[in-house]
């Protein structure tokens, strides 16, 4: 078999690979790893970390990284320079160091962190520094086995698919990835290639949030705040100075195995157990959680009492209005708020009524900071905010990725704000149900692991796509974007719309062996919305065999 050749050649790299590889015994892990390359998409790559080609290991980052130089070499010829930051994750720093010392072999300089710092000062330094490209090693709210490396344009912005094609071509022109060109670390630094940072991107990069400040009067919210072992400590802490905040201590310092937490992703709901039951000694208001990679935050509110954790679409639609109603005099006709078509659409509601624009783009980030990119090309659009249903917003253009800084400051000041008028975040989001319908929604992810896992996927959507409107009952329309709608890029998603208005999608993830389905719907009243969606949860779970 094709895998098993491959693993005998990979025995053969270094000893550490070899001793790796020999303690394997169970024939569904060697047939994983050998089976297919890690994939370099339109995020670059993310994998559990290992020895093998289907997985994060120095040979992959430096295939990666090489056919990231070729193609900036051909693009930018001799004005190339490239910032790379890394999280606190097992061997970041490590994939860090080599890519850079690829990047210094091609004559292309590189600055680099000292300290682990996260994705969206990643995003701002690209542009602070003048570089042409930005790498940061990070597998984001991942399990700790995961690392990932993802790459950013001369805006700060994740490669968008027309760009990351032409990566991906070049990567795929190498065959022998021990052939990789690597200059020594020491070396390059000596030679002037490589520069390391301290702390002087960062303090202007919290300068440039500082700017998207909204309410400033002084307020006794009592924040706490974890970083769930991973780069928002200080940053946070910092934009959060004016509070009163304390840290979950056990949950601190950086831990690549995120030892208190079983997954270190402020969207389970137990990512925050820790700060809540600290929350409720101190009787804090507000709970903030980050991720490792600080581009996502979580919340959970006081309220009549007791601790109410918050959604993605909740909080997102919460700094819609706020953000809008402080902002309410300096709109313009051109104000815009992005959104994914798998985020709901109470923010949308709320952004129209204030009259801005909407823009709608694909699952990821990317899309978001491209639209940032297109506005400021020249286009009849200004920015205003752009969020996600996982737990990711932005305001501000100091960054072209999900900034959990920036929004971290902003739901403080939020709720600062309502609780200076008697209210909490939760009082505040039932007024804003009250007035546009009760919007409730869930996402159910299926885990699908190795090759089998890989084609049930596929399955299951080709399925899907073949059923149309008779997948679920009262289906009005069904929206397949693998066909290309409007403007946006094909992708393997499906969007199914019902009679009510209510909505439900189903799409693989592009980071995990999972197939993951969002649901949407909007009632009279809360129960009314739950009945909806529990209906659609057991249908979704009948069919797909779950």
């Amino acid at each position: 078999m094709q895998y098993t050749q491959r693993m005998q050649e990979w025995l053969l790299f270094d000893d550490e690979t070899k001793q790796e590889l020999l303690k394997i015994t169970d024939e569904k892990e060697w047939e994983d790893r050998f089976y297919k390359d890690l994939q370099f998409g339109t995020g670059g790559l993310r994998g559990i970390m290992g020895a093998g080609p289907n997985r994060m290991n120095k040979y992959t980052v430096g295939k990666a990284t090489l056919g990231l130089a070729q193609y900036l070499l051909a693009t930018f010829h001799s004005e190339n320079c490239v910032v790379i930051a890394y999280d606190s994750r097992k061997h970041s720093r490590e994939f860090a160091k080599e890519a850079a010392q690829v990047l210094s072999a091609k004559g292309i300089p590189v600055f680099i962190f000292t300290e682990i710092m996260p994705t969206p000062v990643l995003s701002f330094a690209v542009k602070h520094l003048q570089c042409t490209a930005g790498i940061v090693i990070t597998a984001s709210h991942n399990p700790k086995e995961y690392n990932g490396y993802k790459v950013y344009d001369r805006n700060g912005c994740q490669l968008i698919p027309k760009y990351a094609d032409r990566v991906i071509a070049y990567i795929n022109e190498i065959e022998d990835i021990r052939t990789v060109p690597r200059l020594d670390y020491d070396v390059a630094k000596d030679c002037g290639l490589i520069h390391e940072l301290g702390d002087e991107v960062l303090h202007a990069f919290i300068e440039a949030v500082r700017t998207q400040a909204l309410y400033t009067a002084d307020s006794d919210l009592k924040v706490v705040y974890t970083p769930l072992h991973g780069t928002g400590n200080i940053p946070v802490r910092r934009i959060l100075a004016n509070y009163n905040v304390s840290v979950v201590a056990e949950q601190e310092m950086p831990d690549g195995d995120f030892s208190t937490v079983r997954s270190p992703n402020p969207e389970e709901k137990d990512a925050l157990t820790l700060a809540i039951a600290q929350a409720r000694r101190e009787k804090a208001d507000l709970v903030l959680g980050t991720d490792p990679d600080c581009d996502r935050v979580g919340i959970a509110v006081l309220h009549n009492g007791d601790y109410v954790l918050m959604s993605g679409n909740q909080v997102g639609a919460l700094l819609v209005d706020f953000v809008l109603r402080l902002k309410k005099d300096s709109l313009t006709e051109n104000s815009t708020l992005v959104k994914t078509i798998v985020t709901n659409d109470l923010g949308a509601q709320i952004g129209r009524k204030y009259g801005l624009q909407v823009e709608e783009t694909l699952t990821g980030f990317k899309y978001i900071g491209d639209c940032i990119n297109r506005y400021e090309r020249g286009t009849a659009n200004r920015f205003e905010i752009g969020y996600e249903e996982s737990y990711g917003y932005l305001v501000g253009t100091h960054a072209r990725d999900k900034d959990a800084v920036v929004a971290s400051m902003l739901i403080c000041e939020a709720a600062a704000y309502h609780k200076a008028n008697g209210k909490t975040l939760a009082d505040a989001l039932m007024e804003l149900y009250q007035e546009y319908g009760f919007y409730h929604d869930a996402l159910d992810s299926v885990t699908l692991k190795g090759k089998e896992g890989v084609q049930r996927i596929n399955g299951i959507m080709s399925a899907l796509r073949k059923a149309g409107i008779s997948a679920f009952p009262k289906v009005l329309t069904v929206i397949d974007y693998a066909t290309g709608i409007g403007n946006l890029p094909r992708e393997n998603v499906l969007k199914f719309v019902f009679e009510n208005g209510s909505w439900l999608a189903v799409r693989p993830s592009g980071t995990e062996p999972k197939l993951k389905i969002y649901y949407s719907v909007c009632g009279g009243s809360a129960s009314e919305a739950d009945s909806i969606l529990d209906a659609f949860r057991e249908n979704v779970r009948e069919i797909i065999g779950e």
